[in-house]
């Protein structure tokens, strides 16, 4: 069910990203930022936040069972360990 939240939430973030409504407006918050720039501002927090959510909810666990399964650069022969 998360997962599906995470798509919509995806959607929600690429359809916000036109932000139209405010390409003329002239108000400005803090007495110094234009509210177009606090709005990519507050947008850019949400999206890394609805990407945070997709790697834990809906990326594919097959690719971490390929890359385990293959030896990944951790297993191969000469890799430095820490």
């Amino acid at each position: 069910m998360m997962r599906y939240i995470v798509y919509a939430a995806a959607v929600a973030v690429a359809i916000l990203h036109q932000d139209v409504w405010f390409w003329n407006d002239r108000t400005l918050l803090f007495g110094f930022m234009p509210i177009g720039l606090a709005y990519h501002a507050a947008f850019s927090v949400a999206a890394a936040c609805v990407w945070a959510l997709a790697i834990g909810y809906a990326w594919p666990s097959t690719l971490e069972d390929a890359s385990s399964e293959s030896g990944g650069p951790e297993r191969r022969e000469g890799a430095r360990r820490p």
